[in-house]
C-alpha cells in the first residue's frame, strides 16, 4: 500500500444550482477563485464581477493548459479591464472569454455558467 496522496481528478465543469456565496463578497471590478470538490474530482474556476453582472470562467488557459493566475484571485489587468494568464501574458475580454493577445488569439477561456440570484452567485 503506498503513502502517496490520492490524486484528484480535474473538473472542467459544476452542476447547476451550486451557492457560491454573496455577490458583495467580490468587489465590483474584482475577481474571485472558487474551489469546488465534488465526489467525481476538484473544480476550480473563477468569477469577475462588473456591476451586478458576473463572468465565470473555468481557471485554466486555453494555451498552456495551467491555471491562470500564480497569485490566489488576481486574474485581471491592473486596470481592471482584461483577464491577464500570469505565466504567458495572454489577455481576455470579460465578457466573452476570448482571447485578444498573447499566445492563444482566436481561442477562448471555457465558461463556467454563473449567474445573481437574490444577491447570491449561483452555478447555472
Amino acid at each position: 500500500m503506498s503513502d502517496a496522496p490520492p490524486v484528484t481528478t480535474r473538473l472542467f465543469a459544476t452542476p447547476p444550482g451550486i451557492a457560491l456565496g454573496a455577490l458583495d463578497q467580490i468587489a465590483d471590478g474584482k475577481a474571485r477563485n472558487f474551489v469546488i470538490q465534488m465526489r467525481a474530482g476538484r473544480f476550480h474556476g473563477f468569477v469577475v464581477r462588473r456591476g451586478a453582472a458576473v463572468f465565470g470562467y473555468v481557471d485554466r488557459c486555453p494555451h498552456a493548459g495551467v491555471p491562470l493566475t500564480q497569485t490566489l484571485d488576481d486574474y485581471l489587468t491592473p486596470d481592471g479591464s482584461l483577464i491577464a494568464c500570469n505565466w504567458h501574458g495572454a489577455l481576455f475580454e470579460i465578457e466573452d472569454g476570448r482571447c485578444v493577445g498573447g499566445p492563444c488569439v482566436g481561442q477562448s477561456l471555457t465558461p463556467w455558467p454563473v449567474a445573481v440570484e437574490g444577491g447570491a452567485i449561483v452555478t447555472g
